[in-house]
């Protein structure tokens, strides 16, 4: 084995039409689902005059339940199989508690739906993952996440789109009726994808016909590129998730009349980024590895903070927000690959995502108290530039110790 160089080996899978459009509108109808339990819940609530505390408390619980949920959603997946159907049900969880939040909207039952929401989330990641690995195989993976990740970032725009429209026209409350909705679509995209073109074997271990956690856990962690991943991922998000609050109460601070459009556009423009390039991020690590763009992915952060850090014009710091879409679009799409590459032989490709997910999880959830603090005591300009070097800091694990894990067999010498 080395490391990939040179053209790709065709896929030995060919996954019909109707299974690659079902697979891409499921992303879609999924991201437009999933927008309404971001920002517009907090407007949602703060217009039922829930308190700060209330509603701080609630967006907690589901934030724990993500992160705790991460390892045993994947082994879940793994254990199970029946993706396709595990991503219906959840999907349709999802569907229910926007639907339970729009029309209860006391503590409990949000509380409640908030839990499940999570519950189901972490669930439909890994489940979406192993359906596109299962029906490109292991050649085509960036590729196949790529398409995902330009059709989410989509759906998320359109449904900023459309939910701002209702809470503008109708109500914050229609936002929940609309992300309930979006379900239905999404589980409709499902059912396109043909059974007869899901490769199962390409989410089995190669040597270990059943599944066994322990054995399963052992062997991720005995997977050294999987901790340096993880550990590399996890400064990164350390890093990555304060930048934009940060930036955002600078907007707000210095352009205060049109902070909102600004702030907007802080969000549409990296996504609109992750939309134009990811599946070319992905088809580029199919074919020359993984390594390069990961390198760029994670240099494009520090940069992004150092900039930020010296700027003081609100649509400036709009502008160096694509660099966010390029850090996103090699993360998005190649952290998968790499997990894949990893777990090949082992069948632990769901469990792996959920490991490096904790990973990431936990550098977002300290990043934004870490930031803050630092700017408190000593201005936004110094966080900026702690939360560079921490960036700095992922991309030399990275450079240093990170090796390409897209690789192919040798020719064999005639």
């Amino acid at each position: 084995m080395r490391g990939f160089k040179g053209p790709l080996v065709p896929s030995l899978h060919a996954p019909s039409k109707r299974s690659q459009i079902g697979v891409d509108w499921f992303a879609f109808f999924l991201a437009d689902a999933q927008v309404g339990f971001g920002p517009f819940l907090t407007v949602y609530l703060t217009s039922e005059k829930w308190t700060n505390a209330d509603i701080g408390l609630v967006l907690t619980i589901g934030s724990l339940f993500a992160l705790v949920g991460q390892v045993p959603a994947g082994a879940l997946v793994d254990a199970i199989g029946r993706e396709r159907t595990l991503a219906a049900a959840c999907t349709l969880t999802v569907g229910a508690t926007a639907f339970s939040i729009a029309i209860w909207p006391t503590f409990y039952a949000v509380f409640l739906a908030q839990v499940f929401h999570s519950a189901a989330s972490v669930v439909i990641g890994p489940a979406l993952a192993a359906i596109s690995l299962g029906l490109v195989g292991h050649n085509l993976i960036g590729e196949r996440m790529g398409r995902n990740a330009r059709f989410s970032s989509l759906g998320s725009m359109f449904a900023a789109a459309s939910m701002g429209a209702s809470g503008y026209y109708v109500s914050s409350q229609a936002v929940f009726f609309v992300s309930a909705a979006m379900t239905i679509p999404a589980v409709m995209a499902l059912y396109l994808i043909q059974p007869s073109d899901f490769h199962r074997e390409e989410l089995e271990p190669k040597h270990e016909p059943e599944y066994h956690l322990l054995q399963a856990t052992k062997t991720i962690f005995g997977k050294r590129q999987l901790l340096i991943l993880a550990a590399s991922v996890c400064l990164f998000h350390l890093a990555n998730a304060a930048v934009l609050p940060l930036a955002a109460n600078l907007i707000t601070l210095r352009s205060s009349k049109s902070a909102t459009v600004l702030v907007a556009l802080c969000i549409i423009v990296p996504q609109f980024i992750v939309a134009l390039i990811s599946p070319w991020i992905g088809r580029y690590g199919d074919q020359h590895g993984r390594r390069p763009l990961l390198l760029l992915g994670f240099a494009a952060l520090p940069v992004r903070a150092v900039l930020m850090s010296f700027s003081s014009d609100p649509e400036v710091m709009v502008a160096i927000q694509f660099l966010d879409g390029i850090s996103a679009s090699v993360l998005g799409v190649l952290v998968a690959g790499v997990v894949a590459d990893v777990t090949q032989d082992s069948g632990n490709f769901n469990l792996a995502l959920g490991f490096i997910g904790v990973a990431m999880g936990i550098g977002a959830s300290i990043s934004t108290t870490l930031a803050g603090e630092i700017a408190l005591h000593f201005g936004t300009s110094t966080a900026f530039l702690t939360l560079a070097v921490i960036g700095f800091l992922g991309f030399l694990v990275v450079t240093l110790a990170m090796p390409e894990t897209r690789v192919v067999e040798e020719p064999a010498d005639e």
